[in-house]
């Protein structure tokens, strides 16, 4: 029987490729996905050249989900609804250990408020 966690991993990353264009995935293998914007943009009045958009790893017990928007804008933590609310560890990464259809529709809809945040502040 397969490891729920690589399933996990690998129906999250389903999700999460739609944002690979504009963005970028600078690591994906197995086990670690990331998507990066690649943009110069300037954060706390510091320049950067590319900016943490989203992210998974598979961990002992659990695939780690990270949501950097956050970071950007602390009202994003009201996109989480009590489901995916209920995994949060930290400000922005969620411990997945289990995942259904209610999980995904929440986090599809929280990478989308995420996705346009970012290219409304460049």
């Amino acid at each position: 029987m397969e490891d729920n966690r690589r399933k996990i991993f690998r129906d999250l990353k389903g999700v999460l490729k739609k944002y690979e264009r504009p963005m970028v995935a600078k690591i994906d293998d197995e086990s670690l996905y990331d998507i990066w914007s690649i943009k110069d943009v300037v954060i706390g009045g510091k320049k950067r050249k590319e900016v943490y958009f989203a992210g998974l790893i598979i961990q002992s017990t659990y695939v780690g989900f990270y949501y950097m928007p956050v970071y950007g804008e602390p009202g994003m933590m009201k996109v989480f609804k009590k489901e995916l609310r209920s995994m949060l560890k930290g400000k922005a990464c969620f411990h997945i250990k289990k995942l259904d259809k209610t999980l995904i529709v929440q986090i599809r809809e929280a990478l989308e408020i995420g996705y346009k945040f970012y290219k409304k502040n460049g």
